[in-house]
């Protein structure tokens, strides 16, 4: 936590007072030493819990070489005049595609084009994914086509916002970049296995968001006072987000099952939903918590660079308001991110002309108000906090500086106004030299 680190939150940081730096280690270091042991514990090992059987079909990729239209098989009488039979000649063909991945690949095979309602566009050139038939019946075919292949464009979008990211941060941007995929793989590797290893989503939520949070915000930010009141604020203001959270489940009475997927979560690999919805709403309330709270911090680390002589209160009277500026844009932005999340049931619900009372009492969007109301509380007490903690230990460092004596005061020569003078030296030609402060 050296004031001098290269990757520092502040391009020039006041240097630490040994005091200040024992009792954040006194802090930290057992907070750390805890997450350690509980993400070593909490670790999913190869023992996996029984689970139903999957009923995914193998898929494989590959590229369509040709399309040939055929006339669409005529639909019976009831179903051709029915409003949701839309095929059309132009829909129905077959395909040519060369396999590129499986046991088979470069393998050519013939399949229909899908049609229908709501069936994609095909055209040759295009890299798709097929699933693989079992062959219970010989006249079936043994590949149908899947959806479009959009692995290169991602990967594509991924090497622009890379190269963005370095571009602009250059070496801060590199470390933003690991601590995003130090993020990635704790997801990937530990809370989602854990979960599916029957471990408490909540537990497990809570000890991989402080894993991410102290990994990531001293990796981008380095290891510094300022960085260190972000990451206790951080976790302050998270631990309050979990308390309402749990309270308000629990007052609203949700169960987290909105959807297909939650009741198959529950029911068929016997995971908490409502434990499962608490773990979500503290996963996703620390992406914007550590954003407020390094601000905040970097805040009063500037303002008492700029200012030395700041006491507690100065700093903290002009760091909050910073944050309170803060915490009104994120606010909107936090309930139009849930708003376009959740655009398509919204629009259903106006298309039924259900009343405004329907529409809150629905679960699903019960569940997105408390998740959305529950964040901005956590996000605000993230501000007092983490602003009077790096508020306290800039003052502190900023006392223990010591303060240069003033420059001395010159006055100019031939000057009509007794009262001007000036900090710089004086010269041959136009100064009088050194002289007392007016008023002295």
């Amino acid at each position: 936590m050296g004031a001098n680190h290269s990757h520092g939150t502040s391009a020039s940081p006041l240097p630490a007072t040994r005091k200040t730096v024992w009792a954040t280690l006194a802090v930290l270091v057992p907070i750390t030493l805890t997450t350690l042991a509980a993400l070593i514990w909490l670790w999913p090992g190869d023992q996996r819990p029984e689970r139903p059987p999957s009923p995914g079909l193998p898929q494989v990729t590959g590229m369509i070489i040709g399309v040939y239209p055929k006339p669409c098989p005529a639909l019976p009488e009831e179903v051709a005049t029915s409003e949701t039979a839309s095929a059309t000649p132009d829909t129905c063909a077959d395909v040519r595609v060369r396999l590129t991945s499986g046991p088979e690949a470069n393998r050519t095979v013939m399949t229909e084009l899908p049609s229908g309602p709501g069936a994609q566009r095909f055209a040759a050139g295009d890299d798709v994914v097929l699933v693989h038939m079992p062959q219970d019946t010989p006249d079936a075919p043994q590949y149908l086509l899947s959806d479009h292949d959009r692995s290169a464009p991602l990967w594509m979008f991924v090497a622009a916002f890379a190269l963005a990211v370095v571009a602009f941060g250059r070496w801060r941007g590199l470390t933003a970049l690991i601590g995003l995929a130090v993020t990635f793989v704790l997801l990937l590797a530990f809370i989602i296995p854990a979960i599916l290893a029957g471990e408490s989503p909540t537990l497990v939520a809570i000890v991989g968001s402080a894993a991410i949070m102290l990994t990531v915000l001293y990796l981008t930010h380095g290891f510094t006072i300022p960085t260190s009141m972000a990451v206790l604020g951080t976790l302050a203001s998270l631990t309050i987000t979990g308390v309402l959270s749990a309270v308000a489940i629990d007052v609203a009475h949700l169960t987290g099952m909105t959807d297909d997927s939650s009741f198959m979560l529950d029911t068929g690999y016997r995971i908490n939903a409502q434990g499962l919805l608490l773990a979500s709403i503290i996963i996703g309330a620390l992406g914007v918590l550590d954003d407020v709270t390094v601000t905040q911090a970097v805040t009063v680390g500037e303002l008492a660079v700029a200012n030395p002589g700041y006491s507690f209160g100065l700093l903290y009277r002009a760091a909050a308001r910073v944050g309170r500026a803060h915490i009104a844009s994120v606010i909107n932005t936090i309930v139009l991110a849930y708003a376009g999340a959740a655009l398509p049931l919204l629009l259903l619900f106006s298309v039924g002309e259900q009343p405004l009372g329907d529409v809150l009492r629905n679960p699903i969007v019960a569940q997105e108000i408390i998740r959305s109301i529950v964040g901005t509380l956590g996000l605000i007490a993230a501000v007092p906090i983490t602003t009077a903690l790096a508020a306290l230990t800039a003052a502190r460092q900023t006392s223990h500086e010591e303060q240069p004596p003033p420059p001395a005061r010159h006055r100019r020569r031939g000057s009509p106004d007794p009262d001007v003078w000036s900090d710089l030296p004086p010269d041959d030609s136009a100064w009088s030299g050194a002289a007392p402060r007016p008023g002295r």
